[in-house]
């Protein structure tokens, strides 16, 4: 047993060499604030930054990532950082980011109906988003827009999703291209849908 600790005690040293070159021992990510948009931080971890297009809270709450502000930014920091905890500032460095430009410059998602024989004609109103005569049904197919989140139908064909929180934005625009999905035929032949063109 005397010998088993002496050679464990002989190990220990190489052991933390060889980890602190290995593992980090800190990681922050930088979120700049640019001008005309506040962020603050709440005791509880709430996050509200506000800008030209709007306002946006989120909550980050985390005992081994930290959130801190500075100057004109904002910091997430974790301390000896396990895999996991690598991954979630990463998250967080994300949604404070889209945040930022969300109520900077918005978010767009630009989507396209197409059809063969069938016109499809589309109509937002309110909470919902309607498609009628998709492959001649004479039930309407709906889709849900979320709140804060507004869409435009143009030239018959042409649907702009617009709004300031990215989730939001990109949620609605997949509710409305999955409202189209054709079932028990050959997507190969039977093409007629709505799709996403681009995102801005």
């Amino acid at each position: 047993m005397q010998r088993t600790l002496e050679l464990a005690a002989n190990c220990w040293p190489t052991y933390i060499e060889v980890n602190n070159l290995v593992k980090l021992d800190r990681i922050e990510h930088s979120v700049t604030i640019p001008e005309g948009v506040t962020a603050n931080i709440s005791e509880d971890g709430v996050v509200t930054i506000t800008g030209p297009k709007g306002s946006l809270t989120r909550t980050f709450q985390n005992d081994a990532v930290n959130l801190l502000e500075d100057g004109n930014g904002l910091i997430v920091r974790v301390d000896l950082p396990r895999r996991k905890q690598r991954a979630l500032a990463g998250t967080w460095n994300a949604h404070l980011n889209n945040m930022v430009k969300g109520v900077t410059d918005g978010f767009t998602y630009n989507l396209k109906a197409f059809y063969s024989h069938f016109p499809m004609t589309m109509a937002a109103k309110g909470d919902t988003f309607t498609v009628n005569n998709y492959f001649g049904e004479r039930v309407p197919r709906t889709a849900k827009i979320l709140d804060n989140v507004d869409v435009k139908v143009s030239n018959k064909t042409e649907i702009t999703v617009t709004g300031i929180d990215k989730e939001a934005v990109g949620q609605t625009a997949a509710n409305i291209e999955r409202c189209t999905t054709v079932k028990n035929r050959d997507r190969r032949v039977f093409q007629d849908g709505i799709y996403l063109l681009n995102k801005e």
